[in-house]
């Protein structure tokens, strides 16, 4: 059985999945992160913990999503840091695709966070209005609720 002293909190990662038996999943899954056949890599399942504690999971899907977004930052910087010593240039063009589709996989996960977090919710910030004479502006919060079901 494979065993790793984890250090920090991960009490938000049993809270924010919901269940013991998914918090131990990821747990499991962020202890793998790293390792070469049984040889562990505490220090990267450690900054995988952590980094999804300080990002607070809400719920089992973000835990799962933040898991993933563990996992492809620690790819990229391994693939960023063979980058720098390859010496044959098929080599070099193999790894920088690779690292090029990490960093945007990163990418889409942050903003499918983002969007998931929101709710959906978009906010419109109107920077500048103008109003012709005769006409009026109202200022603050406007909100449209619909058409209501009696009207055609």
């Amino acid at each position: 059985m494979l065993q790793i002293k984890a250090k920090g909190r991960w009490g938000r990662l049993y809270k924010g999945s919901g269940n013991p038996t998914v918090a131990n999943g990821l747990l499991a899954h962020l202890a793998c992160l790293g390792s070469h056949k049984r040889r562990t890599d505490e220090e990267a399942t450690n900054f995988a913990i952590a980094f999804v504690d300080a990002m607070q999971p809400r719920d089992a899907a973000e835990a799962l999503l933040l898991t993933q977004m563990a996992s492809v930052h620690l790819a990229t910087m391994m693939l960023a840091r063979r980058l720098n010593h390859i010496e044959n240039l098929p080599q070099q063009d193999s790894a920088e695709r690779a690292l090029n589709k990490l960093a945007r996989s990163y990418s889409v996960q942050m903003d499918t966070l983002k969007r998931y977090r929101s709710k959906g919710q978009q906010v419109v910030r109107v920077e500048r209005v103008t109003v012709e004479n005769g006409a009026q502006a109202i200022v603050g919060n406007v909100t449209h609720g619909g058409r209501a079901e009696d009207e055609t």
